[in-house]
């Protein structure tokens, strides 16, 4: 199966796509603007696909709890030369994750390929621009929820989409661990992907650092959550999961590369 966004196809559905984080921020909760400066995001991101990502994901507005939303301009004042520096440098996908047309629309005049959007909203003015560049667009449940909801919210986003003209081949779902769920609802998600995986389009786990990881697994640091993180992975990639969001890909990816392999030994 195949996502298309913009200039590239990625497939799915085998092999399991790992999508490198870029925070290009000074507040984020996992990495305290390590990768503020423009060179040092550019750094870490050829050292993400270097490492194995098959997808940067570059970030220049926090999501973290109890963040303080940033006007667009300035979002696009930090991604802007970041993008630049990068420009003909990545051969893996570049997605932007941001909520903002304005920045999505500028990010996908500087080469992006795809629109990592965690809103929880489907904006007319973002589906334009999805649909007049034909870049991948990942959507996001933004909010409490079961797994019962998030099928619908699914469902009701890909109904959406196909109205505004949108080819299904564009979309991404992600269940947004973390964004407005408790602990139960983010672990049920977690343990529950098979039940409410929408057919015929990939689905994203976002998970990485996160304080649901934290509190499963007792561990307060977020950069110490890696054996967290991967027991998270598996359950997900078990379940049906097709893409993992990841800050640490170095050693991620054995838990990604093992779960992929043992869910071809499932039995149904």
């Amino acid at each position: 199966m195949i996502w298309n966004c913009r200039n590239k196809k990625l497939e799915y559905g085998g092999k399991i796509l790992i999508m490198g984080i870029v925070n290009v921020t000074p507040d984020s909760f996992s990495d305290g603007g390590e990768t503020f400066s423009p060179s040092d995001a550019v750094e870490h991101a050829l050292r993400l696909e270097r490492d194995g990502a098959d997808i940067i994901d570059i970030g220049a507005q926090s999501t973290r709890p109890g963040h303080i939303p940033i006007r667009d301009e300035q979002e696009w004042k930090r991604l802007e030369p970041v993008l630049k520096k990068l420009e003909g440098r990545l051969s893996v996908a570049l997605s932007v994750d941001t909520y903002n047309p304005l920045v999505a629309h500028r990010a996908l005049e500087r080469g992006a390929d795809i629109i990592n959007d965690v809103s929880g909203v489907l904006s007319h003015k973002m589906a334009e621009i999805v649909k007049t560049t034909g870049c991948g667009w990942i959507i996001t449940h933004n909010g409490a929820g079961s797994t019962d909801d998030v099928r619908a919210f699914f469902e009701k986003s890909a109904a959406a989409c196909k109205k505004y003209g949108i080819d299904k081949t564009q979309l991404c779902f992600d269940m947004g661990i973390g964004f407005g769920k408790n602990y139960e609802q983010n672990m049920e998600l977690i343990a529950n992907v098979s039940s409410y995986k929408p057919d015929g389009f990939p689905l994203l786990l976002g998970v990485s650092r996160k304080r649901v990881i934290g509190q499963g697994s007792g561990q307060d640091n977020p950069k110490e959550r890696i054996y967290g993180n991967i027991a998270a992975d598996t359950a997900a990639v078990l379940g049906g999961a097709d893409i993992i969001r990841v800050h640490d890909i170095k050693n991620e990816k054995q838990g990604i590369l093992m779960a992929q392999r043992m869910k071809g030994f499932v039995r149904l």
